[in-house]
């Protein structure tokens, strides 16, 4: 039978779509509550469309964040047996919160010599799959279907504003940036594109190594990147995307996450620049899984993290090689990798590079 009005079937279709907030004369944020839920659902219907997701199939994945919440949602309303690879970076919280939806939980100790952590868990993500007679595997990093499932998001956009001048959100699988610009630009060809990074991330050219800020950034290519894009990346640091995350909380009473407070610093930012322009930025989930770190002050100021002042505006360099460790700014011009001076060679771990069938 019909729905009544104002219900819905489920809770992750209740927060699926964001709701669309003015946080300024010229700049609106996307606001999700759980973004990850807009790929989790349309992936794993996609696979139950095709035949892929039988009742005996067990669903696998590699996560650390939001994704493996919001596949163990999904699969709890499914009845469907889930397991995820992870690695420290996970919070306690998450952790029992995942166990609590019924998903088996399988933790990686220790980074791999080529692609860190995200590089042993597709090792040991592997090695499951080779073990279970019957698995389906989302592959958040490598399925179109990611990037695709974010037109909805786009057509959203295109509904309530009509043109959208800026898009800005943070990178890290490529899906929410690259199908929401996506889907954006075949509306309109002008709409510029800004990619939000952390330092030592290898998505736009800087090497490797240890990052703090999670929820953004990656170690590996993800096969849904699309360079061509973006019309400019910013570089952030993790004290600087905390400071503006509790700003964003103090200003406007949104109470989100790190990777929010990243993207909403430099769209707020271009906004100021550009007060002729209609600005977007995608926050993508909520601050509760961050009370007792960027929500506490003596937990930053014990990490090093604590700032004195925001910055306003960033420092614009001609390559990634000349990026410091503050904000940074350089215009990438929807310029494939190898177009941009300065990049570091592309490294790769092999089990990222396996094509969807």
């Amino acid at each position: 039978m019909p729905l009544p009005a104002l219900t819905y079937r489920s809770i992750t279709e209740a927060q699926m779509l964001p709701r669309l907030i003015r946080l300024g004369p010229n700049l609106y944020g996307a606001v999700f509550t759980l973004m990850k839920l807009v790929p989790a659902q349309y992936i794993l219907r996609r696979a139950l469309q095709r035949g892929e997701l039988t009742e005996d199939t067990v669903i696998v994945e590699t996560t650390s964040g939001t994704f493996g919440l919001s596949l163990a949602m999904q699969a709890a309303l499914m009845e469907r047996e889930l397991i995820l690879v992870s690695d420290p970076a996970i919070d306690d919280n998450l952790h029992r919160r995942l166990t609590d939806l019924g998903a088996k939980v399988e933790m990686c100790l220790e980074p791999a010599p080529v692609g860190g952590y995200q590089g042993a868990r597709l090792t040991k993500l592997a090695e499951i799959r080779a073990s279970l007679p019957s698995t389906f595997c989302p592959e958040q990093y490598n399925n179109p279907d990611n990037a695709r499932s974010y037109h909805v998001v786009a057509d959203q956009l295109v509904r309530t504003f009509g043109t959208v001048d800026c898009l800005v959100g943070t990178v890290g699988t490529a899906g929410s940036m690259c199908g929401t610009g996506g889907g954006l630009r075949e509306y309109s060809s002008h709409t510029q594109i800004i990619g939000v990074d952390s330092h030592r991330s290898v998505l736009f050219g800087q090497p490797d190594g240890p990052r703090s800020l999670r929820g953004l950034g990656n170690s590996l290519w993800p096969a849904n990147l699309d360079h061509t894009l973006f019309d400019e990346i910013h570089w952030c640091s993790a004290a600087e995307a905390y400071a503006q995350t509790r700003a964003l909380h103090a200003e406007s009473a949104l109470f989100q996450g790190p990777t929010s407070g990243a993207a909403h610093l430099v769209a707020q930012w271009w906004a100021a620049k550009n007060p002729d322009g209609l600005c977007v930025v995608i926050l993508p989930d909520e601050g509760y899984r961050y009370q007792a770190t960027v929500y506490d002050d003596a937990w930053l100021a014990a990490n090093g993290e604590l700032l004195a002042e925001r910055p306003t505006e960033p420092v614009t360099v001609a390559s990634p090689a000349e990026a410091g460790d503050r904000w940074t700014r350089l215009v990438w011009g929807r310029r494939s990798y190898e177009e941009v001076p300065g990049v570091v060679p592309r490294v790769t771990h092999p089990l990222a590079e396996r094509a969807l069938s």
